[in-house]
């Protein structure tokens, strides 16, 4: 066998081979690749596009919950002010009704101190004529009318 012979026949035969690899086995292998990096391509880009929309989403849920604080302060503030009315109203309605209680009572002890006034008079209307009465049975005497009259005073 001759060495050279061989190498030909090798070298037709790697010749073949390959010719027989480029023409059935490259083409799908390829195709195979270039899907894969397709794929690998459209990922990377859904993956881009889930972070921008990712971001975009923080970014519109940040302004919302900043909105919300907003109504909550707003909502807030407008309760205290409510509350703030309500009690001073009370506290109005409070006045008026103190000041109608004094005004009863007040009329209620002038009521009580006129009776008693009349009451007094009727008394000291009784007293004097009882001691008129006493003076005109006895005798007319200065003595006796003196203390008659601070007997009458006693008792008033």
């Amino acid at each position: 066998m001759n060495i050279n012979l061989t190498l030909l026949g090798q070298a037709i035969a790697m010749a073949v081979f390959v010719w027989f690899c480029m023409k059935y086995v490259w083409p799908p292998l390829m195709q195979i690749i270039e899907e894969r990096q397709q794929q690998i391509a459209d990922g990377l880009a859904a993956a881009d596009k889930g972070a921008r929309s990712f971001e975009e989403a923080q970014t519109r849920i940040a302004t919302l919950v900043e909105e919300a604080r907003g109504q909550a302060r707003t909502i807030i503030d407008q309760a205290q002010t409510r509350a703030n009315d309500i009690v001073d109203e009370a506290r109005t309605d409070a006045d008026k009704e103190r000041e109608r209680i004094i005004q009863a009572g007040k009329a209620d002890i002038d009521q009580q101190i006129n009776r008693a006034r009349d009451e007094l008079r009727a008394q000291v209307a009784v007293i004097a004529v009882a001691g008129a009465e006493k003076i005109l049975a006895r005798e007319i005497d200065a003595r006796a009318h003196q203390d008659l009259l601070d007997k009458l005073v006693a008792q008033i």
